[in-house]
């Protein structure tokens, strides 16, 4: 337990910031799920619509600093390919 004042704040506010990043993976990693697992049944052009709104979530979160930006270009590397298939 912290006893100064400045680690308790340090503290309080690394918490707040866990708690805010784990749902923004969550967020994320909840979309990309639907995307697979719709894309096992939709047709290209649904596959294609769904692809700008995935590109922009994870644009967000390599700018809030969630996820690593190699990452997120992983990802939509696999996504692309995926909605081609």
């Amino acid at each position: 337990m912290p006893y100064h004042k400045s680690a308790k704040k340090r503290l309080i506010t690394s918490k707040k910031r866990n708690l805010r990043n784990r749902n923004n993976r969550a967020e994320v990693r909840t979309a990309i799920k639907a995307f697979r697992q719709q894309a096992a049944s939709a047709s290209a052009v649904e596959k294609a619509q769904q692809i700008p709104k995935l590109y922009s979530l994870l644009d967000v979160q390599v700018r809030k600093g969630v996820i690593p930006k190699k990452r997120a270009a992983r990802l939509k590397s696999r996504l692309a390919s995926l909605a081609l298939s």
